[in-house]
């Protein structure tokens, strides 16, 4: 496997041009002064990398945001040990401040009952709109574009009711494979409900013959090409299968240049990658939180619309009660009409599950604490360091199918087993290292800066160069 590790700008040093010493008596005032101090070398900079575990251990010293580990419950091994975990990128980690969020409002029903909606420690009658800033800076939106509301695919769907309004000349959608399932099965039955053919009505992006990741400027072609038929243009914003990154701002402007809606899928870029949304242009966007958010299997989800959809009120939409204004909803019989609130709470239907948002608090708090630039800087030195070991320490029997473009990849790793593929993944395992694999031969992983360590990074290298044939060296 061949995979080049980044360059820092902070490791390429300044030259220091040292004065050359003369007799004291002839030394200015301004040639005595020592010369200025130079920076200290940066830990994470690519020349500074081994293979030896020792490295691994100095990054962990210097990584500025090693504490946020603490914060997660680690799993351990049947020793006792923490194991490696590198599937956030399937289900995140437990925040070890979620029980007790979760218990506040199990007591506050407990005692409280219904009064609970107003008076509890976070009122539930108003419970989503915790979320409301925090959920706009994941993904660069402004305060009200962001509402987090039931699951990914049921917020799709809602979304697809909303902007997927096709029309005889202009009715097909724009997917890239591989798709995720659930966003192929909810486009499929959206084009077949509006009694379109899938087969004709969606139009599918596709890798180059030999290449494993969409290029872009494909993209572009087949909207430039074909624009005037696309309704709308849904793609993953970064790649279930894969690990890439698409260009959602370029995208975006190739697309609204033909007059197509925009939406992504973000169940892999939420709290993966900054985002943002709102600049982009983006009609919509959904994700799920149980990932890279942390919040718990099956957690609730959370939807982005652009101001400019969601300030019409007229805007089409599947309605429902809680997407009503505040002070209207208890009207009930004597509010027949539905009037929708401004913005993406104007699309919820149901009253928000509480016991399932509270561990999202937990995450979302440690995620806007840090920021998300900061936790994609060391999300690079991971992928660098990864890279770098991949490099020294495996053979030609694995391929990365990522990009090795940090542009245009997440932290997820995607790497092609061509021989043993499931042997290796048990390997792996018995030796406390947890990743996830996808027929028929890829085994993915995810070094989540919010709690991986450079450590579980060489251990899962250290670990799979043990079921591989050594590199060759050139």
């Amino acid at each position: 496997v061949r995979f080049s590790a980044l360059t820092s700008r902070s490791s390429i040093a300044a030259a220091v041009v040292l004065p050359i010493p003369r007799r004291r008596d002839t030394m200015s005032p301004m040639s005595a002064m020592p010369p200025e101090p130079t920076s200290p070398p940066d830990p994470f900079s690519p020349s500074h990398f081994r293979t030896d575990e020792a490295c691994a251990r100095r990054l962990d010293e210097a990584d500025p945001l090693a504490s946020l580990r603490d914060e997660f419950h680690i799993p351990s091994d049947k020793n006792g040990q923490p194991v490696a975990y590198l599937s956030g990128n399937s289900l995140g980690l437990q925040p070890k401040a979620a029980r007790e969020l979760i218990e506040q409002e199990l007591d506050d029903w407990a005692s409280l009952a219904g009064d609970a909606h107003f008076d509890a420690k976070t009122p539930w009658y108003s419970y989503h709109e915790v979320f409301r800033d925090r959920g706009a800076r994941l993904v660069g939106a402004n305060p009200g574009e962001v509402v987090m509301m039931n699951s990914l695919t049921v917020n799709l769907h809602l979304m697809m009711v909303s902007f997927y309004r096709p029309t005889s000349e202009r009715h097909k959608i724009l997917v890239e494979y591989p798709s995720f399932p659930s966003d192929t099965y909810a486009v499929k039955s959206q084009v077949a409900h509006h009694g379109y053919d899938p087969a004709d009505a969606i139009i599918t992006v596709t890798p180059r013959d030999g290449e494993h990741v969409i290029r872009e400027e494909d993209i572009e072609e087949l909207l430039e090409r074909r624009g005037g038929e696309i309704a709308l243009v849904m793609l993953a914003g970064v790649n279930f299968f894969t690990g890439q990154l698409i260009d959602m701002a370029r995208v975006s402007r190739a697309a609204k240049r033909q007059g197509c809606v925009v939406g992504f899928d973000l169940a892999h870029a939420a709290g993966n990658v900054p985002m943002h949304l709102h600049k982009w242009g983006v009609d919509f966007a959904v994700w799920c939180s149980y990932k890279y958010l942390n919040a718990g299997p099956g957690a609730i989800g959370g939807c982005f619309v652009h101001e400019s959809h969601g300030a019409d009120l007229d805007f089409p939409r599947f309605a429902g009660w809680w997407g009503n204004e505040p002070d209207k909803r208890f009207l009930m019989h004597l509010l027949p009409d539905f009037v929708p609130r401004a913005g993406a709470d104007g699309w919820q239907i149901s009253n928000p599950p509480i016991l399932a948002m509270a561990p999202l608090r937990a995450s979302l708090e440690l995620c806007d604490r840090v920021g998300m630039d900061a936790l994609r800087e060391k999300s690079l030195h991971l992928i660098a360091y990864m890279g770098f070991l991949l490099d020294e320490r495996i053979g030609d029997g694995v391929e990365v199918i990522t990009p090795s473009d940090p542009a245009a990849r997440g932290c997820q790793w995607s790497l092609l087993m061509r021989e043993r593929p499931k042997e290796r993944l048990a390997a792996l395992q018995q030796a406390g290292v947890v990743c996830d694999f996808r027929e028929p031969n890829v085994i993915r992983l995810a070094p989540v800066p919010m709690y991986n360590s450079f450590h579980d990074v060489w251990r899962f290298v250290e670990a799979l160069a043990g079921t591989s044939p050594p590199a060759k060296r050139t």
